[in-house]
């Protein structure tokens, strides 16, 4: 991809960026020709293999980005903030609050003082149980109606609906904003991420040895077990999305990034046993009582506005996308 940013712009910075979806963007755009700033905490884990194949130009802590932003403004494209407390299980709303909101919201008003792009990360988990539907409309009504299951997705709506007030009453704004409503998304660089890891990841190891792996049964009767159905979105059609809008500064709103189609959970295990040429075993275990009462049975994007402004790439087929995963990334070197 040709970049048609100025030279004299060619800083840019992802937060989030040794994360999972961040570390795919970044190392996209630096083959893109960005000089690429990561904004994160590495701590002691895995997150930093993430990064080490990628020709960074820096890398910062997350405390340190209004800072560089206010000094690095006149030579940064755009910002790409995917930085987040992403688990849906966080119950610690004021680590929420800090991490989620208040720091999005600086990046938005400094986004709009410096006259920079402002990618950033919502979630599906703005929908709720689903009851509302998948439609990312921008209308104030729209977006008052969700409601959202846990404190993770009610921080994303938080953003959603302060950026679309401050939109929709003139108040100062980057001159492009994309807010980006993941649905269920795996891939290389989540291995990391523990108990928030794709469905992929978890049972690899077990569907790889020729084992049994187990899914949650159904607790709705409209729904068998296995049968509760997702919006599986691989990372690197994530990745296309940013591509895009950042070589589309008309582009501006809120996006459902997802592939438009329902599968079921024993879909997604039969593509990971078909990837390694394997016959399907799977069993079903109760879900934990906790979970039973914040489950979405259902998601499926409306990618129609997407579409609309101009994005034409076509989405991955789960079968397809489990199976570039499985034999491109975690068979070889067993990570991901």
């Amino acid at each position: 991809m040709t970049r048609s940013v100025a030279m004299s712009r060619d800083l840019l910075l992802v937060t989030g960026g040794a994360g999972f979806i961040g570390s795919n963007i970044a190392r996209a755009a630096a083959e893109d020709g960005y000089r690429v700033v990561v904004a994160d905490w590495l701590e002691d884990g895995p997150k930093w293999r993430n990064i080490a194949d990628i020709a960074l130009h820096d890398v910062i802590r997350p405390e340190t980005v209004n800072t560089f932003v206010e000094q690095e403004g006149g030579r940064l494209a755009a910002v790409v903030h995917m930085g987040a407390i992403s688990a849906t299980t966080e119950r610690d709303a004021d680590k929420i609050v800090a991490r989620n909101i208040r720091a999005t919201l600086d990046l938005w008003d400094l986004c709009a003082r410096k006259a920079l792009g402002l990618v950033y990360a919502s979630s599906a988990a703005t929908y709720g149980d689903g009851t509302s539907g998948f439609t990312d409309s921008e209308e104030a009504a729209d977006l008052a109606a969700l409601a959202p299951l846990n404190p993770y997705g009610w921080s994303k709506l938080f953003v959603d609906r302060r950026v679309m007030a401050d939109v929709t009453e003139g108040r100062p704004r980057p001159p492009q904003f994309a807010g980006l409503r993941f649905f269920n998304v795996y891939g290389p660089g989540e291995a990391h991420k523990g108990d928030m890891r794709s469905v992929v990841h978890k049972i690899y190891p077990a569907a790889e040895a020729g084992e049994s792996v187990t899914l949650f049964k159904s607790h709705d009767p409209r729904y068998a077990d296995g049968g509760q159905l997702r919006d599986f979105v691989y990372v690197q059609d994530c990745v296309e999305v940013v591509r895009w809008l950042l070589e589309s500064p008309d582009v501006s709103g809120i996006f459902n990034v997802g592939t438009g189609e329902a599968r079921s959970f024993a879909d997604l295990a039969k593509a990971v046993f078909s990837a390694l040429g394997k016959d399907a075993d799977i069993a079903y275990v109760d879900m934990p009582e906790s979970l039973q009462k914040a489950y979405q049975y259902f998601t499926q994007a409306d990618v129609s506005k997407l579409r609309a402004a101009g994005y034409t790439r076509p989405f991955t087929s789960l079968e397809d996308g489990v199976s570039a995963y499985v034999n491109g990334h975690l068979k070889p070197r067993n990570a991901g």
